[in-house]
């Protein structure tokens, strides 16, 4: 496909203050992409609660993850992954800025119109 990556640990974006989503490939009911993530976090308080399930697999980087459900958070790295059920609450503790964090997402599920809305905040060191 044009302008996408030939491959998903190149052509990374610059560090910003936003994760950068690059969709993939969108299909009836799923949703790929991938994620680089250079320090951000939810933020403080925030839950994500998506009505679809959720994979993600860390190709780069280290990841903290944690489910509302859950006392401590999951620590991810290379070829760490997880499926998150829908409605399981969750959200990003920490990503790694340098080298990033990459992800590969698959969004599944019949809502997949448009991938859930993202919103993370840098982490202050």
């Amino acid at each position: 496909m044009d302008g996408l990556p030939a491959n998903l640990l190149t052509d990374l974006p610059p560090a910003g203050p936003e994760e950068v989503f690059t969709r993939l490939l969108a299909a009836t009911g799923l949703v790929v992409e991938r994620i680089v993530s250079t320090g951000q976090a939810s933020p403080p308080g925030f839950f994500y609660d998506q009505p679809q399930d959720e994979w993600v697999l860390v190709l780069s980087g280290t990841a903290e993850l944690r489910f509302a459900d859950e006392a401590a958070p999951r620590r991810l790295g290379p070829g760490d992954h997880l499926l998150i059920p829908a409605r399981r609450r969750h959200r990003v503790e920490r990503t790694d800025r340098d080298p990033p964090t990459i992800w590969l997402a698959l969004h599944l599920g019949p809502e997949q119109a448009e991938p859930p809305a993202q919103p993370a905040s840098p982490v202050s060191a």
